[in-house]
């Protein structure tokens, strides 16, 4: 990414990738994707552990079965608050990957991979550097996982609903 010099003139997207291309070639377009392959593992966890929530919430004796004959289907504040706490939970044990692909990204650092950068933050900032800005993500990310997966889940229960 590019450092914005005071009184400069902000480049547009075609701008930028251009200078990318010329500062650093075609490989400045691909810095930090080892970083982002790392991010897959933060959907993974929240996957599973919305599951495993989702899984519990239908069984829970507070769903929605009033009579046993019909469907058992946990609420949709319920399943927002299990996407919410399945989100929070697996951003809080992937987030260094989100700090590795900044620092990474950043234009003429000494970062140059992702081993060594987190080897280099490690050793010069320390074990908490890596969640340094963990409460704005969880803050931005939290609450649209929540709205993002309760309405999947409300569209996927009323199409189910229709097709019976």
């Amino acid at each position: 990414s590019l450092h914005r010099v005071r009184g400069s003139k902000q480049m547009n997207t075609v701008q930028c990738a251009r200078y990318v291309y010329q500062t650093e070639g075609i490989r400045g377009f691909y810095r930090g994707l080892t970083a982002s392959y790392a991010g897959i593992s933060e959907t993974i966890i929240c996957f599973a552990i919305y599951e495993s929530l989702k899984k519990y919430l239908k069984e829970a004796p507070l769903a929605s079965s009033t009579n046993g004959t019909e469907k058992s289907s946990p609420s949709f504040f319920g399943l927002m608050a299990a996407a919410a706490i399945s989100k929070g939970c697996a951003s809080c044990i992937a987030y260094p990957h989100e700090v590795i692909r900044t620092r990474l990204r950043e234009e003429g650092t000494k970062y140059k991979s992702f081993v060594q950068t987190a080897r280099l933050v490690f050793r010069e900032e320390g074990y908490l550097a890596f969640y340094r800005g963990l409460f704005a993500q969880l803050i931005r990310q939290i609450p649209n996982t929540a709205i993002v997966l309760s309405t999947y889940e409300l569209i996927v229960y009323l199409l189910e609903d229709r097709t019976q």
